[in-house]
């Protein structure tokens, strides 16, 4: 790897430190349950440039589609009994069904939720087709406002030049605002950093912004390097996802534990770190991690980040990034952004 993508130990280190890795924003909290157990709750963190926290965990509601419907309920009513109230979703997650669980799933806690879904227009939509989308995303969770409404997967910048196009699903973002429909916006992706910074290079005011963050990411063409200074400059909320690699194989084959993982990603300044979790247990593993969360120093991220380079020069850990089609010409016409 060339010096722009393997930073040195020193370099990494004072990268690090740069960017505040102390848990700064973190709010601390305690409840005791019916039977006298006690224990921390998740965290909160500020929101971005808001006055206001949120989970510093959110529920993935990916692989909350997974679980069995009794177990799904089982999930979203312990999330909240353990201070997680940050829910992720999407309108495209099979095929809707993960909206449509997590509506039956919220239905009388929806005033308790900060609640999220992305608007799936990609290559084939712009202003009209978000808002018809949106419509189906309010009907299937059962709200009539989302707190956050991002658009998802932004991969290309023929994608970025789309959504800033007149029609564009920009445009909708600001219509759903000025209906109420939705609080605060952002925007996905996991494919290339150089595609975040040119969304960011328009100065729309986005409140949030979500991209992958992980010990094996960090090795790359890294997006904690180059976009999470960017969002934390112009006061988006970061919010990081990826944190297993996409599909835990990277847990699974011995290459980084889940305490490793999670650890890892909160101790970068992010807002909250969206987490797939399928299961009862899982779901109390990392909430756990979450809620007794200490900072990693930043020479243990380094020697982690270490760890993980054959794993990052293997291709085989990040199968997120097999998503893109972004192409050299694309990537020409934008290397200022690079």
């Amino acid at each position: 790897m060339s010096p722009e993508t393997n930073p040195s130990r020193h370099e990494r280190r004072e990268f690090l430190k740069r960017l505040g890795l102390a848990g700064a924003g973190l709010f601390f909290a305690g409840k005791t349950f019916a039977d006298g157990e006690k224990c921390l709750l998740v965290p909160r963190r500020k929101f971005g440039r808001h006055d206001f926290t949120v989970s510093s965990l959110c529920l993935g509601g990916h692989a909350l589609r997974n679980a069995s419907d009794e177990e799904a309920q089982q999930m979203v009513d312990t999330s909240l009994a353990l201070g997680l109230d940050f829910f992720d979703n999407s309108w495209d997650y099979h095929g809707g069904r993960s909206e449509e669980l997590m509506g039956r799933c919220i239905k009388g806690k929806r005033d308790k939720i900060f609640l999220m879904t992305k608007v799936c227009t990609h290559d084939t939509g712009g202003r009209k087709e978000a808002m018809d989308i949106l419509e189906q995303s309010l009907k299937r969770l059962g709200t009539d406002h989302l707190d956050l409404w991002q658009v998802h997967a932004v991969a290309t910048m023929s994608q970025v030049e789309r959504a800033f196009a007149p029609g564009g699903v920009i445009e909708a973002l600001d219509e759903a605002r000025k209906q109420g429909k939705v609080r605060f916006v952002g925007f996905t992706g996991h494919t290339e950093p150089a595609v975040h910074l040119a969304m960011l290079s328009h100065g729309y005011p986005f409140d949030a912004c979500q991209l992958p963050l992980s010990a094996i990411e960090a090795n790359s063409n890294a997006f904690v390097r180059r976009v999470l200074p960017e969002l934390l400059k112009q006061k988006i909320a970061p919010l990081g996802m990826k944190s297993l690699g996409g599909n835990a194989d990277a847990i699974r084959d011995g290459i980084v534990s889940v305490p490793e993982a999670i650890t890892y990603a909160l101790s970068h300044p992010v807002a909250t770190v969206v987490s797939g979790m399928e299961s009862l247990s899982q779901l109390r593993e990392n909430a756990g991690l979450a809620a007794a969360f200490t900072p990693m120093p930043a020479d243990s991220m380094i020697t982690l980040e270490k760890r993980c380079l054959a794993a990052t020069e293997s291709n085989k850990y990040q199968p997120y990034r097999k998503w893109m089609s972004y192409r050299d010409g694309d990537a020409a016409k934008y290397s200022s952004y690079v």
